[in-house]
């Protein structure tokens, strides 16, 4: 399987670009390349990803600053033509704040920083990052973040469900979405959505931190090689992206 060029953003304050770059460069086998938030070429990656972090110190809200970033302009019209993005914790804040997803991510209900393992039920496996999963398989992947509660009225929550367009909920380790297993008070327990036409998803828990045995749960490769087999098998690139 030939490999993917994976375009990670660093904006001021990332702090999971290089977990990020090594995930998909050094486990997965696939080009990575780290991309300035002041440049504004994408270099010709065919995936986009957002890593999470403390962009530009979470001033004003979480992503307000990085989505005026230079290069968002060409990451935004990759997204409108097709291109897959993927925003991680910060970068899904980002993502919400770029309007390419619906929703926004207010402070944790609990008002303090949560950080530990929890539980994901996959929802579908028809999309392109959760193709390699089984629905209703339950995820073991870490959370790290104060502002992870999301947020959207009934109407916008209403069509994200209808379209099935919620990809991870948090769940108790057998899969019953319940309050005890919601770290921040996101509602519905949603934990990564996806936009309307599939090639842009975000989610508050980090794939790229799950990946190796010596450190703990692996289940985050599940995620990573769903978006690389998508790609690559199915042809979900972009023209700009071959060019």
């Amino acid at each position: 399987m030939p490999a993917l060029t994976f375009g990670i953003v660093v904006f001021p304050g990332s702090n999971c670009d290089h977990d990020a770059q090594y995930a998909l460069g050094t486990v997965c086998g696939q080009e990575t390349r780290l991309l300035w938030h002041k440049e504004t070429s994408l270099q010709g990656a065919d995936v986009i990803i957002l890593p999470g972090g403390f962009s530009y110190g979470d001033y004003l809200r979480c992503g307000a600053i990085a989505r005026f970033s230079p290069i968002m302009k060409e990451v935004i019209a990759f997204a409108n033509d097709g291109g897959t993005v993927i925003g991680i914790c910060n970068g899904f804040q980002i993502l919400c704040e770029a309007g390419l997803l619906p929703g926004v991510l207010l402070r944790n209900e609990q008002l303090r920083f949560s950080c530990s393992y929890v539980h994901l039920r996959v929802e579908q496996n028809t999309s392109r990052y959760t193709s390699a999963c089984v629905p209703g398989e339950v995820l073991r992947i870490p959370i790290a973040h104060g502002d992870g509660n999301y947020f959207a009225d009934a109407e916008t929550l209403r069509t994200l469900e209808e379209k099935r367009r919620v990809l991870f909920r948090y769940c108790d380790p057998d899969g019953t979405v319940s309050g005890g297993a919601n770290p921040n008070g996101s509602l519905r327990n949603i934990a990564g959505i996806m936009n309307e036409q599939g090639n842009v998803m975000g989610m508050m828990p980090h794939p790229e931190r799950a990946v190796e045995a010596l450190l703990g749960p692996t289940d985050g490769r599940k995620v990573l090689r769903s978006i690389i087999e998508s790609v690559v098998v199915h042809g979900e690139l972009t023209h700009s992206s071959l060019s």
